[in-house]
């Protein structure tokens, strides 16, 4: 990781390349037909939720996929919306830099994760990806280019707090700056082994607020549950001390698996060490898309011995969901097996610390689901925003506050009598009555009501009338619960 990068040229496109870019996008803009919906039309996407089928071609994205330059005195990044985090990645860290917060899954783009929530382990000092963007470029509802800025005018700034987990229903960010932080060659793992869930509490909230263990720093904190009696907290630290290496890509061991190297067997409070190089950290999830590969077989030693190296990737594992989703691959084989149907349950839900061991209680207890991940968040603005608002208004999470993220992606039985979407009604009415949140890039099934107090309804209409008066693109109701 040298101050040159050798991605020069490559992924990093020049400005010029990127303002030809944004006119071929707001050109396809304007070419839409008044009345007809607008839409990215872009190779991936990260959500599972139901989409409208369209007639239109979509936004013209083509010229928007790449960092355009790294400023590694600055360390910052202009960075296209549609660059996915797997090229972005490769064109910091040969400077020594990365994101402050990369999600786990290679092709989420930057845009992606600003509009949506992305969140991974330095998210518990680092806060969100939106909280690192310095400005943005967005393509708004009504066909023009706004420079959203933390500093900017009235209308500037309320784009840039109004922008994250809008969901694409005001626009579509085209350039954004971020900031980066140093990291170094390798991360140092600890797993360390929880008997129950107060103490995987105490210890989310003791490190999370501390940033240390056992005297060790802590750069980077996430954790899986596997039952209420096996839990584990994965703690990272920077270093470049030299030393041997696990890989768990495929490259040199076709049968490790993340998460399986995590368990051991020792008392609560025991401890395993790994070691990954930085880049292989940043995507140790994506190789079998953290546990979910098991449903393809994948991780059966005698079909992983035969799957292709370079298919060991989230990306592969989204073009089998997308042909389930087509043709209900997953109940039509679980009939042909005597099985009944099952409902697709995958969210990812925040609660605060201290009632993080009461709802993983009752996940556990009431949905047949495992293992769950989890990882602290706190915002990394310290004060509110002004005139008393949260600093996000369409996630209102409060300030100094430390919240865990529950991640959960799997599917249940549907029993007779249930109504659509029981699982996950039941789930949302259990966040709800915790007083957390989830995040919206799956099926929703909220009420209006209880949606609008949950993701700034007022604020979102008042952010809709000023940045896409003619209603071009979908609310962010209609776009995350639909017609239900």
């Amino acid at each position: 990781m040298g101050s040159k990068s050798r991605f020069t040229g490559v992924l990093e496109v020049g400005r010029a390349r990127h303002d030809d870019g944004v006119r071929r996008l707001v050109e396809s803009f304007h070419a839409v037909p008044a009345g007809e919906p607008v839409r990215l039309a872009k190779p991936t996407s990260n959500l599972f939720r139901p989409r409208a089928s369209s007639s239109s071609p979509g936004l013209d994205t083509t010229g928007l996929t790449r960092v355009i330059s790294v400023d590694p005195v600055a360390r910052t990044a202009d960075v296209q919306g549609m660059c996915t985090y797997e090229d972005l990645v490769d064109a910091t860290l040969p400077h020594g830099l990365m994101p402050y917060v990369v999600p786990q899954l290679k092709t989420i783009t930057l845009g992606g994760a600003v509009t949506g929530l992305g969140i991974e382990s330095t998210s518990f000092r680092l806060g969100l990806p939106h909280e690192s963007v310095l400005e943005m470029d967005v393509l708004t509802g009504a066909g023009e280019i706004v420079t959203a800025r933390p500093d900017g005018t009235g209308r500037e700034q309320a784009l840039w707090r109004g922008f994250p987990n809008s969901y694409g229903s005001l626009g579509y960010a085209v350039r954004l700056r971020i900031a980066l932080e140093p990291v170094q060659r390798y991360v140092e793992l600890r797993h360390v082994r929880f008997d129950s869930l107060a103490a995987l509490e105490d210890g989310l909230a003791r490190i999370g607020e501390s940033g240390s263990h056992d005297g060790e720093v802590v750069d980077f904190l996430d954790g899986v549950v596997f039952s209420a009696g096996e839990a584990y907290l994965c703690l990272g630290r920077r270093t470049d001390e030299p030393g041997p290496v696990s890989d768990y890509t495929g490259v040199r061991d076709k049968q490790a698996v993340y998460y399986r190297s995590i368990r051991h067997g020792g008392p609560a409070g025991s401890v395993v060490r790994d070691r990954l190089t930085i880049r292989d950290y940043l995507w140790r999830w994506d190789t079998d898309w953290f546990w979910c590969s098991r449903a393809f077989g994948v991780q059966n030693p005698r079909v992983r011995r035969f799957w292709p190296q370079q298919l060991l990737r989230s990306s592969a594992y989204w073009k089998i969901i997308g042909l389930d989703h087509r043709y209900d691959l997953g109940n039509r084989i679980g009939a042909l097996r005597g099985e009944g149907p099952r409902e697709r349950v995958v969210q990812d839900v925040e609660v605060t610390v201290d009632r993080c061991a009461e709802f993983l209680d009752w996940f556990l207890r009431e949905v047949p689901i495992e293992p769950l991940w989890v990882c602290p968040l706190r915002l990394r603005e310290g004060a509110p925003a002004p005139g008393g608002t949260r600093p996000w208004p369409l996630y209102p999470l409060a300030p100094d506050t430390l919240y865990v993220n529950i991640g959960f992606w799997s599917s249940a039985p549907i029993e007779p009598g249930m109504a659509e979407g029981a699982w996950n009604r039941r789930i949302e009415d259990e966040v709800s009555r915790l007083g957390g949140h989830k995040s919206l890039y799956s099926e929703v099934f909220y009420s209006r009501e209880e949606f609008d107090r949950l993701y700034g309804g007022g604020h979102a209409a008042s952010l809709k009338a000023e940045f896409d008066p003619e209603g071009r693109l979908p609310s962010l109701y209609e776009k995350a619960v639909g017609t239900r």
